[in-house]
C-alpha cells in the first residue's frame, strides 16, 4: 500500500500554547516539565460561558519523548466568565482540564499512517496545544450555565429576574386576562356600557 504523501508545515504567528520541545531531542524517555501562566489567545469555550481572551491560563504539563513523537500530559486551568442561561446575570468560575496528547515526529510511522486531525505533529521542534485545549474546554464547560441550581429565571411577562423578589411580602405577578375572556368583555351589551356624553347621553 502506498504511503501517505507528506507535506511540510511551518508555524505562523506564535501562540502562547505552542511549546518548544527541542530540548527533548529524539531520545525516547527524555522529559521536560512546563509550569507557566500564559494569556488566552482568544475566547475559549461555548456560547454562554468561556475563558475570556487574555485571561491567565495555567499550564502544568509534562512533555516526554517516546518512540513515535512527543507525549504531552498534565493539567490546564483558567478562570471563566459568562451568563446564567435562566436569568442572564453574570457568572464566573474556573475550569480545569487534563490533557494527554501525542504529537508525531516527522517521518515517523505514526505521521505516515494518521491524519493531522487524528494525531498532532511536531513542527519546527514545537507542539501546538491550542486545538486540544479548545476541544477539551468545550467539552468540560456546561452549555447552559446557571448562577445557582434553583435559579427561578426571568418573569415571562416583564423580563425582570424573579430572584430579586425572593423574600418579598407579595410574590411578583401580573394580572393577565385570558385572551378568550378579553374578547367576551369587549362584547358587553349596550345597556351595560356607560353613556356617551358627546351623544347627548345616548348609549
Amino acid at each position: 500500500m502506498a504511503g501517505k504523501s507528506r507535506h511540510i508545515v511551518h508555524r505562523g504567528a506564535r501562540s502562547p500554547f505552542v511549546l518548544d520541545v527541542s530540548r527533548l531531542g529524539l531520545r525516547p524517555g527524555s522529559m521536560i516539565t512546563v509550569a507557566q501562566t500564559v494569556p488566552a489567545p482568544s475566547r475559549i469555550g461555548v456560547e454562554l460561558i468561556a475563558i475570556p481572551e487574555g485571561a491567565p491560563v495555567e499550564l502544568d504539563l509534562r512533555l516526554e519523548s517516546v518512540s513515535e513523537g512527543v507525549l504531552v500530559s498534565g493539567t490546564v486551568s483558567a478562570p471563566t466568565e459568562g451568563e446564567c442561561a435562566r436569568c442572564l446575570t453574570p457568572v464566573t468560575g474556573d475550569v480545569e482540564i487534563y490533557l494527554t496528547e501525542l504529537f508525531a515526529y516527522p517521518d515517523s510511522a505514526t505521521e505516515a499512517t494518521t491524519d493531522d486531525d487524528e494525531v498532532g505533529r511536531v513542527v519546527d521542534d514545537t507542539v501546538d496545544l491550542e486545538q486540544p485545549i479548545i476541544d477539551a474546554v468545550g467539552m468540560m464547560l456546561p452549555f447552559s450555565p446557571v448562577c445557582r441550581e434553583d435559579c427561578p429565571g426571568l418573569c415571562p411577562e416583564c423580563g425582570v429576574p424573579l430572584a430579586d423578589f425572593e423574600g418579598a411580602a407579595a410574590p411578583h405577578q401580573h394580572d393577565v386576562i385570558d385572551p378568550r375572556w378579553a374578547k367576551l368583555a369587549a362584547m358587553k351589551p349596550a345597556e351595560e356600557q356607560p353613556p356617551d356624553p358627546a351623544a347627548g347621553g345616548r348609549r
